[in-house]
Order: C-alpha cells, then structure tokens, then sequence
C-alpha cells in the first residue's frame, strides 16, 4: 500500500477462496478485516463444502497451480493439516472397464437402510462377485491395474494408467479446510458476519467515471432482514456462481453438480486412490448400453466421495436454495456399485448438490484488481472444479494486491479481471 491508511477489506463469500483470502490477509499486521457469507448455516455451504478436495500439480491454469500446490503443501506441514483436513498423498489414475447389472433390491438405500424413491432411473439386477479371478496376477499385469488397488473388480477392468507420478496428486476435506482457514483467521482478528451482500458501494463517480473507488458493501441480515452497510477501502469478490449478482458483467455460467458419500465396511480396505472412470454400463431391456464417467475418491477415515456430470439447472436466490436431484444421486452410488462390491455394500452418508462457477466467455479464473470499475474492487471467481486446488495460489495473489497493488508470486495476467470485463 502506498497510502498510509490501512485498508479496511471485505470480503464476499464464505467458501475456500473467501476464508482463505481471509486467512493470508490477517497474516498482514494493521488490517481490518470482515468476512460476508450469505449462508445461514455459515461458510463453506456450496462447492467449498461439497467437492471432492483434489489437489494437483496437474491442474489448470499452470501459473497459479504452481503457486498453490506448493502453499497446500507448505500450510500443511505448518498448521498439521493432516490431522486438520485429511491433507495426503493419493494416487491417481484412469479407469475403464464394465459395469455390472446391480440387485434392484438393494438399490438406493440410504443411511438408515430405508429404500429411496426412484426417479428414472434403470431397473438393476444382481451384482456378481468381483473378485479376482485364477488368472488375477497376469490380469494385473495385462490391465495395468495397481496390486494395492483392490476395491474395484479386477475381472471389469479393461484397462488402468496413472494420470500423474507419485507425489504430484494430494487430496483435502474441502469443508474441513474452509473452516480451518476461517478458524485462523478469526484468531488473527477477522471478523465473521452472516450477511448477504446486496451492492456493492463506491464513491461519488458515476459508472461511466474513471477514477471511482470502492466506499462499501451494503448487506441483508438473513436473520432480521434488516439492511446494514460495512465502510471499507477493498472489496474482494469471491462469491463463486453468485459473484455476478453483484458484477453482472462477469461471465461466470453455473454448473450443478451432485455427488455423494460412502462409508463402507470397516473390513473392506479402500487403498488411496483418485480415479476418473469410463464404464460401459449393460444395455437396459432391449435398448443401448450406455457409458458413465463418475469420479471416485477414497479418503482418509474409511470415506469414499464420488461425483457424477453436471447440469444446466438454474441457480437459486441462495446456497440455502440449491435443490438436490434424488435421481442424480442414486445414478452416482449406481454406476460406482457397479464396479466394485466394497462400494456396494458400503453405506450412504451423504446426497449432495453444488454449484461450480465456470467462465463463460472461455479460460479462467478471473483473479485481480478491476480497476476499469473501480479502484480496490478485487475479483476472484471462476474456478470452476479447481477451486480447492487454487485456493492458496488466489489467496496469495490477493494478499499482494492489498500490500503491494500487484501479484509478485506468479505472472496472472491472462487471468486478469480486464480481460474478461
């Protein structure tokens, strides 16, 4: 800064982004601080608390991974993240192969063992046993599939490669991580507010003006619904799919997605592995077979996460709002059953659906001061389902924007904000 003023920030948006920001900003001494989330039931209550938490030196875009790969890495050695936020080393790989037809009667049942109604989905029959056959060890070798990888049937398996070497891939507890980042961030002197921002306030320059400055952020009480605003030089926006209800000229499309989790037998070993799956699933009476593509995540503590494709269902006033496709859920725990009988027998946990903000006018994210719209407008939106991934990098980035008026960790130009506005 080179004003000798400190700033006075807002932040918009309870997620990974937004508490992280937080969290990296209270490290700056003289600062005040405030956090927005418009949630009820507080932060961390769309994508942030319902991803699956992957964390790789192969995502996209390179130049911000290669900042928060290495700031996941070192906040988890210093703050114990492994014991926090279930911060590992995981492998990752490829799968294809077939899926087997499933026992209609065990089919979507939820955690209390009650069967849930279906809704268009397949009639499915029995699950053969997918265990490994005589001729296993050359099966393996054939296949490439990993000796340690055991919890998906070897006799499905049509091939395997791993997308990364060993270290490159690592994984979180996305809810666990926010809260964590929050926690901190509070002990540094944030302050939290249950609020949904409604505008964002500048100073007296008209929207046409050049020079205009960032004044404040006016918010809805969601409990009282009384309307209060909080004074502030920066206001950094970080509201993922609903960042443009507040800037509609950002391009940010949402994307529902729904996913679920499984515990399964305490018998049953679930090796550490991340797979984007290919499955060619049995053709319904007289029709097609069909292909699914779930993603599967074993995690630490006996907990499987998995997640199915996306849809164009539009998006609510609120987090609090966002609906959950029964369908959609049962069609996830149904294409992973069909590959492996340890996630079959396992238990559901959790139905859940979120909403991932993607960049509509291409690449992405959008991170940096908008200052064609105002002076201390930060934006930082639009990472679609890399937002854990990149939460340290953006969070970095924004702290040297508020300290110095620039980025210094990384050259994020092509993800500047003028880019896209």
């Amino acid at each position: 800064m080179t004003s000798q003023q400190s700033p006075s920030i807002v932040i918009i948006g309870g997620g990974i982004i937004g508490c992280t920001a937080a969290y990296y900003l209270s490290q700056r001494s003289g600062y005040q601080i405030t956090l927005l989330e418009a949630s009820k039931h507080g932060i961390a209550q769309g994508a942030s608390g319902k991803a699956g938490g992957l964390v790789a030196k192969w995502a996209y875009p390179k130049e911000l991974v290669n900042v928060s790969f290495r700031e996941h890495v070192a906040l988890a050695e210093k703050l114990d993240g492994a014991s926090r936020w279930g911060w590992r080393y995981v492998n990752c790989g490829s799968w294809e192969g077939r899926g087997e037809e499933l026992d209609e009667r065990n089919e979507g049942l939820g955690a209390d063992g009650h069967k849930l109604k279906k809704k268009s989905l397949e009639k499915t029959l029995g699950l053969m046993d997918g265990g490994a056959t005589k001729e296993g060890h050359r099966a393996r070798k054939e296949t490439g599939l990993p000796d340690d990888l055991t919890w998906v049937s070897e006799d499905l398996t049509t091939a395997y490669s791993p997308i990364a070497p060993a270290g490159d891939t690592a994984q979180v507890y996305p809810y666990e991580f926010t809260s964590s980042m929050l926690e901190l961030a509070r002990s540094n002197g944030v302050e939290f507010i249950s609020g949904r921002a409604t505008s964002i306030e500048f100073d007296g320059h008209t929207a046409e003006s050049l020079g205009r400055k960032v004044t404040g952020v006016e918010y809805r009480d969601p409990f009282t619904g009384s309307t209060k605003t909080i004074q502030c030089s920066h206001v950094v926006l970080a509201a993922g799919a609903w960042s443009p209800t507040l800037l509609p000229s950002l391009p940010i499309a949402p994307t529902r997605a729904h996913s679920i989790t499984l515990r399964p037998s305490e018998h049953d070993v679930i090796s550490p592995y991340v797979l984007f799956t290919d499955i060619k699933l049995p053709p319904s009476t007289g029709g097609r077979s069909t292909d699914a593509s779930p993603e599967i995540y074993a995690r630490p503590n006996n907990q499987v996460y998995a997640c199915g494709p996306g849809d164009d269902s539009p998006l609510p006033e609120t987090v609090d709002d966002v609906e959950i496709d029964e369908a959609a859920c049962n069609s996830v725990r149904r294409h992973v059953s069909s590959i492996s009988k340890q996630l079959r027998a396992a238990t559901v946990d959790k139905r859940q659906a979120c909403f991932l903000p993607y960049v509509s006018a291409g690449g992405g994210p959008v991170i940096g001061e908008a200052k064609d719209i105002a002076g201390g407008l930060i934006v930082a939106v639009g990472h679609t389902c890399w937002g854990i991934c990149n939460a340290p990098g953006t969070a970095k980035a924004i702290a040297e924007l508020v300290e110095y008026g620039e980025v210094r960790c990384a050259n994020l130009k092509k993800l500047h904000p003028s880019r896209f506005l």
